[in-house]
């Protein structure tokens, strides 16, 4: 039986303490699992940049228990934090011999296409050098306007807290948008009635965007616009 192995990630030693990001990455693939029906076995945390594979000793842990056992699989929130460089994701993707999932990438019966994680791949890694874009252009404009760089003095704890908590809820309602909408998909394929996909959606947990029960007539709406995009 598949088992996971999860592997999260955090950039700096201070978000490691401070649960920063992790607390949102633990409830996407927690859930992600419970979907599935598959228990995760083993955590592996990192607090280290996303730039070197090879300076990721819990990376090389995680990956070593993948290959420990037949079943178990290596499993992360969102690709990047996985990595954001295209050679190095299927770098990884080969060691643990296409056991990968994550949870961010839809897969056909469970088995992740390589094309659909190259076009992820190409996404984090040209996000990475945007940030770096928009980081050294706002900094550039603030010391053109005078103004003294360093950290914020008015940021409070419990400001902090009230941010931190806002990213995992947004986290986790895309997580679960992206999953429902998947999961339609697919038994709208496998030819399942409207009210059978509703009762699915509503058995694993899954409301709507206004926090209800999915009805045949929401499912319809929704996989119309999957058919029929607005443009």
């Amino acid at each position: 039986m598949k088992k996971y192995i999860a592997y999260l990630r955090v950039s700096t030693k201070g978000q490691e303490r401070s649960g920063l990001g992790l607390e949102a990455q633990r409830a996407i693939i927690y859930h992600y699992a419970k979907v599935d029906n598959v228990e995760v076995v083993h955590e592996f945390i990192e607090a280290e940049s996303g730039k070197d594979i090879d300076n990721r000793p819990m990376l090389s842990k995680a990956i070593a228990s993948c290959l420990d056992q037949k079943h178990y699989y290596l499993i992360v929130a969102k690709l990047d934090r996985l990595s954001r460089d295209v050679k190095d994701t299927f770098d990884i993707l080969e060691k643990v011999k296409g056991k990968f999932i994550s949870c961010d990438i839809p897969t056909q019966n469970g088995v992740l296409d390589t094309f659909t994680l190259a076009v992820f791949a190409g996404l984090a890694q040209r996000e990475r050098e945007l940030i770096s874009i928009r980081t050294k252009a706002a900094l550039q404009a603030k010391k053109n306007r005078g103004a003294k760089l360093g950290k914020p003095e008015n940021f409070t704890n419990e400001t902090r807290a009230v941010g931190a908590s806002s990213t995992r809820q947004k986290a986790l309602k895309n997580l679960n948008n992206r999953l429902a909408s998947a999961l339609i998909e697919r038994f709208d394929r496998e030819l399942h009635t409207l009210q059978q996909i509703a009762d699915e959606l509503n058995s694993k947990g899954f409301r709507t965007s206004k926090g209800r029960l999915f009805h045949p007539t929401t499912v319809k709406r929704l996989i119309e616009r999957r058919r029929f995009p607005i443009s």
